[in-house]
């Protein structure tokens, strides 16, 4: 059976464009996953990466673009300029992690609960009542929210040591083996390699 590391950072409003693509795409081929939210400014620093604020104002404009053409073609609402963003991802990232090992609710559904409120909803993801919200949403106890960063917060910076290893360079990063595949664009890659395992 296959299995896919899926490299996340919620405050990337790319991964909110993937949806629930690659759920489904696990699903149809019975692949396992591990949602690993990852310290996305810690790879940039790594593997050569350059932070939004300091990119040329040619590549920030094309952004703003390609982000509203994503997301007409995927009939996603999206805001462009959130009103939370940027925000502290690591309490939404450590309830993430926490649900996960804890069960009884749909991890997928969590996360992308997440990614919505920071670029749909106009939700601020570092507020212990939107991870709650969040968390009730796909199932899990909300009570994960208050213990969630004490408990994951070793396992939120290993991620970030793997994403490395394993060749991520920026998010949403879908890893099987040793192939990575990055960005949404790309979930069509990641599901004809599924199809032929």
């Amino acid at each position: 059976m296959a299995h896919i590391d899926y490299y996340l950072f919620l405050l990337s409003p790319f991964t909110y464009l993937s949806g629930m693509e690659m759920e489904e795409i696990a699903a149809r081929h019975g692949a396992t996953v591990t949602y690993k939210p990852f310290i996305l400014m810690d790879v940039f620093a790594e593997t050569g990466g350059t932070p939004l604020p300091q990119r040329h104002p040619s590549r920030q404009k094309y952004r703003l673009q390609e982000l509203a053409r994503i997301a007409k073609m995927r009939k996603m609402p999206i805001n462009l300029h959130p009103a939370h963003w940027p925000t502290n991802p690591v309490p939404a990232s450590a309830a993430i992690i926490a649900a996960q090992n804890a069960g009884g609710g749909d991890v997928g559904k969590l996360t992308f609960a997440l990614l919505r409120s920071v670029w749909a909803d106009e939700r601020n993801i570092a507020e212990e009542d939107v991870i709650r919200d969040c968390l009730s949403e796909a199932g899990f106890d909300p009570d994960i929210a208050a213990s969630a960063l004490f408990s994951s917060t070793d396992t939120y910076e290993r991620n970030t040591k793997e994403a490395i290893e394993a060749g991520v360079f920026g998010a949403p990063s879908y890893v099987v083996g040793d192939e990575v595949f990055f960005g949404q664009d790309r979930l069509a890659y990641l599901d004809a390699h599924l199809a032929e395992q």
